[in-house]
């Protein structure tokens, strides 16, 4: 579990694919402490179970479906990454509760500046749309964001200097694709009316 606060930028180093599908990645992490083989690490708000940690880098695989679902299979070397270790029992809730397990690919459909923010919106699938409301929180690249607007297709966040600076935001623009995750909440409250017989179950299209 995460919280989608950001720890650090990380850069991949390599990208090896391998016959069975499954990606071997490197990045350059540079965590101050390192992490033990077996630990969780969000990249681009993916959970990845790091193999192995030396000299500040983490080698994990990517399998089949995480490549297929996510923005990681588009990785190359160079390519900047958000980082965040898995929390620990006592740790601050800085964001809200974050998975690692990301929904879709979204795209981003415009980036306006206001100020020093910079006002990002972006196309949500339909079948997430219904976990998304005004006020509410979703992840983006493993970012945990609140939904400054919400106009069906279409949720609108608003990107402070810190985040810019600390995160891969910056790099936004028109046509980037970004890893989504819904809040799990929403999700929960949903299953929990549906077994209450006060909301009709739904099917994955939202139909």
């Amino acid at each position: 579990m995460f919280s989608g606060i950001v720890e650090r930028v990380g850069s991949v180093e390599s990208m090896e694919r391998r016959p069975s599908g499954e990606a071997l990645l490197v990045i350059r992490a540079g965590f101050p402490s390192p992490p033990a083989p077996g630990a969780s690490v969000a990249v681009n708000g993916v959970c990845l179970t790091v193999e192995s940690y030396a000299e500040g880098a983490m080698r994990a695989t990517a399998v089949p479906e995480t490549l297929r679902r996510t923005t990681l299979g588009r990785l190359r070397p160079g390519a900047r990454v958000n980082l965040e270790r898995a929390l620990r029992v006592g740790d601050e809730i800085g964001g809200h509760w974050v998975q690692g397990h990301v929904d879709a690919v979204a795209r981003v459909e415009s980036v306006r500046r206001s100020g020093a923010d910079r006002l990002v919106r972006v196309v949500v699938p339909e079948p997430l749309r219904r976990y998304v409301a005004s006020k509410g929180s979703l992840t983006l690249d493993g970012v945990s964001l609140t939904v400054a607007a919400w106009e069906e297709p279409r949720a609108s966040v608003a990107l402070v200097p810190y985040t810019l600076e600390h995160t891969i935001a910056s790099d936004y623009e028109e046509g980037s694709d970004v890893n989504l995750e819904v809040d799990l909440l929403a999700r929960y409250l949903e299953r929990l009316a549906q077994s209450r017989g006060l909301l009709a179950p739904l099917t994955p299209e939202g139909t």
